[in-house]
């Protein structure tokens, strides 16, 4: 495993200062791209008798439990590193828009995009039963906020936009995982679970995952107020981050929203009230760092997973279908309500444009698919699932920049009384 380790923090340094030096892409964007050509040329050359290297990049992306890293390794970190520089006072003035955003859209596109390609699938000669579709929708259907949050630093969002897009994004995975579990759950046990066993499952692990969140903030502030020393004091907090996680997944308990709350707490009442200022510095520069390092590393390996994915022809035709329908899932569930409530929103005009096309898949949904049981409808969600994280990624997150600066000027040119 060390080897392993060693291997792809060499490989995210080289592709980071090679994508840094000659090429100028967003990071992630930038490594992910490149891991998905070295890849792709690894494959072509294997195709021509050549295998070392697509052996060894074969049996090192073998070596690594992608969803286990991700979901039980890096997310506990990136979601807390995240909302740790999140402003509560902000968040909080748009609360119920996030909730509405990150609660009924998830659920809402969960049911359009499973009901869809249960539908639409056939015509292009690919069958997957509802129960996988709905999964699939789960899975798909949360914005990750691993992605959504590198991209919006340098998109240029107005505030509050930004604040919509990120507090959407920080808590609709967890409600997607969530989904995503009792349907899972559903397809081992074969059984239809009631309503209210349905509604009880959700309100005991993103409900509890919430208040485990607020109680474990309240033990860490505690902790970090009673000593003055910043040694310690990221040491507790990282400690917080990890042992939380793991307390949270022992109890059932949602820890991506666990370790949203406790970052919400620790990032506002605790940096005001029990940090120093030496504290505060060596804080923040840790858990950016940190939160550099793992995302980075992340995509790096989401663009080297290709190689363990079989396409065929027919799966090349429902990923042009599941693409398009995953997107109007998007505007529906997400731009849609936006555009036509969007003074009830408080959101600036062409707001729906921005959300919708900014809405980016990543890294949870690749892991989510990865952990399904192996079957064959294992390996086309997989495939879908991976061609939606790299549509989204390359096409929506290279372009999202020009879409939000477009939104921004023309609200100013209508402000300046100029007409567009």
């Amino acid at each position: 495993m060390y080897e392993v380790a060693v291997a792809c923090l060499v490989l995210t340094a080289l592709l980071s200062y090679f994508n840094h030096r000659f090429i100028g892409l967003p990071t992630t964007i930038g490594v992910m791209s490149i891991a998905l050509l070295l890849s792709l040329a690894l494959v072509g050359l294997n195709t021509l008798g050549i295998s070392a290297l697509h052996d060894y990049e074969v049996s090192l992306l073998s070596a690594i439990d992608f969803s286990n890293v991700l979901m039980e390794g890096m997310l506990s970190f990136l979601l807390f590193a995240g909302a740790l520089h999140v402003d509560l006072g902000s968040l909080s003035d748009y609360k119920w828009q996030i909730g509405i955003l990150s609660v009924l859209a998830t659920l809402a596109s969960t049911m359009i995009i499973g009901f869809s390609l249960w539908y639409l699938l056939p015509i292009v000669d690919v069958t997957l039963p509802l129960s996988y579709c709905l999964l699939f929708g789960a899975l798909i259907s949360p914005t990750d906020p691993v992605a959504v949050m590198g991209i919006l630093k340098s998109a240029g969002a107005p505030k509050n936009l930004e604040i919509v897009i990120m507090g959407e994004s920080l808590f609709n995975d967890g409600i997607g995982v969530v989904v995503f579990s009792l349907l899972l759950g559903l397809i081992s046990g074969g059984t239809i679970p009631h309503f209210s066993e349905g509604i009880a499952l959700l309100a005991h692990e993103a409900g509890g995952g919430i208040i485990f969140g607020l109680a474990l903030g309240s033990v860490t502030y505690y902790m970090l107020k009673s000593i003055d020393n910043y040694q310690v004091e990221v040491l507790i907090t990282l400690a917080s981050v990890m042992g939380g996680y793991a307390l949270a997944d022992r109890f059932h308990l949602s820890g991506p929203l666990a370790m949203v709350v406790t970052g919400l707490f620790i990032g506002n009442r605790g940096r005001r009230f029990a940090m120093s200022e030496k504290t505060r510095t060596n804080l923040d520069m840790f858990w950016e760092l940190l939160d550099e390092i793992l995302n980075t590393v992340l995509f790096v390996l989401i663009g080297l997973e290709v190689t363990l994915i079989t396409f065929s022809m027919g799966v090349f035709k429902a990923v042009q279908l599941v693409i398009v329908v995953t997107l109007l899932a998007r505007l529906i569930t997400v731009g849609l309500p936006t555009g036509l409530f969007r003074k009830t929103f408080r959101l600036p005009k062409g707001a729906w444009k921005v959300l919708t096309w900014g809405g980016l898949r990543g890294g949870i949904s690749v892991a989510l698919a990865l952990s399904l049981p192996p079957t064959p409808e294992r390996d086309l969600l997989l495939a879908l699932t991976y061609s939606v994280v790299i549509f989204s990624i390359l096409g929506q997150g290279l372009t999202i920049g020009t879409v939000t600066r477009s939104t921004v000027r023309r609200v100013h040119e209508k402000f300046s009384g100029i007409s567009v």
